[in-house]
This record gives C-alpha cells, sequence and structure tokens, in this order.
C-alpha cells in the first residue's frame, strides 16, 4: 500500500502536536494567530477555517507523517495550507507524496482554476518541490519574507 491521503482523526492531532516544539515552528507551519504552547485537544479548532478540510498522510505502516489543509480562498482560488510532514519522515519523499495528493483532492472537491499557497523564502526545500510541481510566485501577493504562489489547473 503507498502513502493514503485521509480526513484527520482526533487522534491524529495528539501527533502533530508533537512535531510543533517552539514557537518559531509553530508560526511558521499555521501562523501568528496559533498560539503556542498548545494542547494538542485545542487543534482542530484552533486551525478551524470555514469549509477547511485536514488531512493526513498515512504511510505503510499506517503512522501519520504529514499534515495539510484546504480551503477555498475566494471564488477562483482554493488554498492549501498548513502543509507539515513529521520531522522523522523529512527528506523521503513524503512532502511530494502530501502536496500531489493534497492538489489532486483539493482541484476534484473544489473545481477551482487556481490553486495558491504560501511559503517562507528560506524554506529552499519546500520552494523548490512547489516550483517542481508547477507552481510559479506571485510577487505582488508576497512580503520580504513569505512568498505567495499559484498554480493554474
Amino acid at each position: 500500500m503507498s502513502p493514503l491521503l485521509r480526513s484527520a482523526l482526533p487522534d491524529d492531532y495528539e501527533v502533530i502536536a508533537t512535531w510543533i516544539n517552539n514557537i518559531q515552528a509553530c508560526t511558521r507551519w499555521a501562523g501568528p494567530q496559533l498560539p503556542f504552547p498548545f494542547a494538542s485537544a485545542d487543534l482542530p479548532a484552533l486551525l478551524a477555517k470555514p469549509q477547511a478540510q485536514d488531512l493526513v498522510l498515512i504511510d505503510v505502516n499506517k503512522d501519520v507523517v504529514g499534515f495539510a489543509q484546504f480551503w477555498q480562498r475566494d471564488e477562483r482560488r482554493t488554498h492549501l495550507g498548513r502543509i507539515i510532514v513529521s520531522p522523522a519522515a523529512r527528506g523521503l519523499g513524503y512532502g511530494r507524496v502530501l502536496c500531489e495528493q493534497l492538489m489532486r483532492r483539493a482541484i476534484a472537491e473544489t473545481g477551482s482554476p487556481v490553486l495558491s499557497l504560501r511559503v517562507y523564502r528560506d524554506n529552499e526545500g519546500a520552494l523548490h518541490l512547489y516550483c517542481q510541481l508547477g507552481f510559479v510566485a506571485v510577487e505582488n501577493d508576497s512580503n520580504e519574507e513569505v512568498l505567495a504562489m499559484e498554480y493554474q489547473v
């Protein structure tokens, strides 16, 4: 069985919470509005966005190795956000699998012609992956620290 993307379950948030061990990691992953520290039981409510889907990537051992969300940003765009791979699973290709499955699911479920995301400019691994997946920079929606990117379906 290859890695599978599925809806997040309550117990999954306990695992995800262990990946975020300081305020910088928390802010880079979920933005400044997510308080740190947080209780794993509160994570679903803290991450909630209208009509967002919380998804996890499960490996062949049925362990949670990734998390991501998508939500409708506007009538044309679906935003991919809060994408993270377990620190123990980084460098093993799960980021690519997570993003590919996330993109397919977001497109299939929303029909949006554009996918958007944001990435810290110094996150070279993620930037490289997103470019390989076909995302392009949108400088007029970016700042010095964070790059906005879009993928045209």
